[in-house]
């Protein structure tokens, strides 16, 4: 079925144009590949691209999508040189949905598209994997959710972490006991890499390769500031988005989301009851919005706790981990990523006991994110992904969560039942104001 893209502007157009389109499976190419679209590929998505081409028997490139005419020339090449054969360019990800070639959908746009784009997908019949965080607010995960279950398409988030083989067996070992009840659990990152000043920006004309009004999409319209200081074609474009709140969710929700989500993993309550976040924006002279410095914790009705923190001063190795890290402390010992099992007590020369994992313990899947993805679209089993959408929008609201609390600069009440805030004021933060056309859909 052909539909416009301006039928595809409103929500409850799209909902009626999809509801003829394939619903049930995917159709995959008669060669048994399954055919790929990454929509936005000037970061990220350019190792999707990288990545999803080591893999000719699994996938090919169709298509490609971005905003910039630069970047999906370049992907062009790319994809030409491996596959042999030039991909078709979109520079509207609504003209790509309309692709019936394209199978399923990588996105690596701005967090502020991620939901919408993901949904968009659903509905046109792809199955989507989509970057992290999986929403830029907690309205539009719950609604990628719902988007997911309501058209059977295989929905993965780009959180790798659990597809770790040590990571899947240690999990599994707290989650039936190992360490005794989980009581409190802790995720770091202090990257600095690329993390320093970003400049200052002043109005300025659009680059010709780029369209920006596609580029804001969903958020409130604004003019393009140029970034002199960083000889980048503008102050938000690109990368440095994330820290505004317009598009981005500040470092918690960039490096940081890969901890949260490890840190919900093995803490495993669910949604909290309490948040309180506090921290600034230290030592940067730039127009940045969000946080480098950020400390958060959250309480749960069994009243176990998690605590997370984030600095961008420096990339210090802390005594537990490296630059990013998470350990999880039970009544009986106490669990580091990467270090292992230990219990409380000391050995005489002052070092930690270490607990030995047991030698019965059954081996992991060693599937890479790319594998589980592709095999699950083949099998259409949500079940064999490594997460489920739901356990990926609860990891994202916790990010959400914590910045709502930090920009109120107070401790916050949550209901996990309603995913609202107790003071219906700070609900504000639950969703956006959507420009018309790129209004997220209300499916749940």
């Amino acid at each position: 079925m052909k539909f416009t893209r301006r039928q595809f502007l409103g929500s409850t157009a799209a909902a009626v144009i999809v509801a003829g389109m394939k619903a049930q499976g995917t159709v995959i190419g008669a060669n048994n590949r399954i055919r790929i679209c990454t929509i936005g590929f000037n970061g990220q998505g350019g190792s999707h691209i990288k990545d999803i081409l080591a893999l000719p028997k699994d996938a090919e490139y169709v298509a490609l999508c971005d905003v910039d005419a630069n970047v999906r020339e370049k992907g062009r090449k790319l994809v030409e040189a491996a596959q042999g054969k030039a991909p078709r360019l979109y520079q509207d990800l609504r003209d790509a949905m309309q692709d019936k070639e394209i199978d399923a959908i990588t996105i690596a746009m701005p967090n502020h598209w991620h939901s919408l784009a993901a949904i968009w997908g659903c509905q046109a019949g792809k199955d989507v994997y989509v970057e992290k965080p999986f929403s830029h607010n907690i309205y539009e995960g719950r609604q990628l959710v719902a988007a997911a279950q309501q058209h059977n398409r295989i929905v993965q988030h780009g959180t790798q972490s659990r597809c770790n083989a040590t990571l899947i067996r240690d999990m599994k070992l707290m989650h039936d006991g190992f360490i005794g009840k989980i009581v409190e659990s802790r995720g770091y990152v202090y990257k600095n890499g690329n993390r320093g000043p970003i400049g200052h920006g002043q109005p300025g004309p659009v680059p010709e390769n780029l369209d920006w009004n596609l580029w804001q999409g969903p958020a409130k319209e604004r003019a393009f500031l140029l970034n002199a200081d960083r000889k980048k074609p503008g102050l938000f474009v690109h990368y440095d988005w994330h820290y505004f709140w317009e598009y981005g969710n500040g470092e918690i929700g960039n490096q940081g989301v890969h901890e949260m989500d490890i840190a919900c993993w093995g803490h495993n309550r669910g949604l909290p009851l309490r948040v309180h976040s506090a921290g600034g924006r230290f030592g940067l002279d730039d127009d940045g919005v969000t946080p480098n410095s950020q400390a958060t914790t959250f309480s749960y009705a069994d009243g176990s706790i998690m605590t997370f923190q984030v600095r961008n001063l420096g990339s210090f190795e802390e005594a537990d981990g490296g630059n990013c890290g998470n350990s999880f402390f039970g009544t009986k010992g106490y669990y580091v990523r990467s270090k292992g099992f230990f219990s409380y007590k000391e050995n005489k020369g002052g070092g930690r006991e270490q607990i030995p994992i047991p030698a019965d313990t059954p081996p992991a899947s060693k599937a890479d994110k790319w594998h589980r993805w592709f095999a699950a679209i083949r099998s259409r089993r949500p079940a064999d992904l490594p997460m489920q959408p739901v356990e990926a929008h609860q990891s994202a609201a916790h990010i959400h969560i914590a910045n709502a609390a930090f920009r109120e600069g107070r401790s916050l009440e949550f209901d996990p039942r309603t995913e609202q805030f107790k003071d219906a004021a700070v609900n504000r933060y639950l969703t956006r104001e959507y420009r018309k056309g790129f209004e997220v859909p209300k499916l749940a």
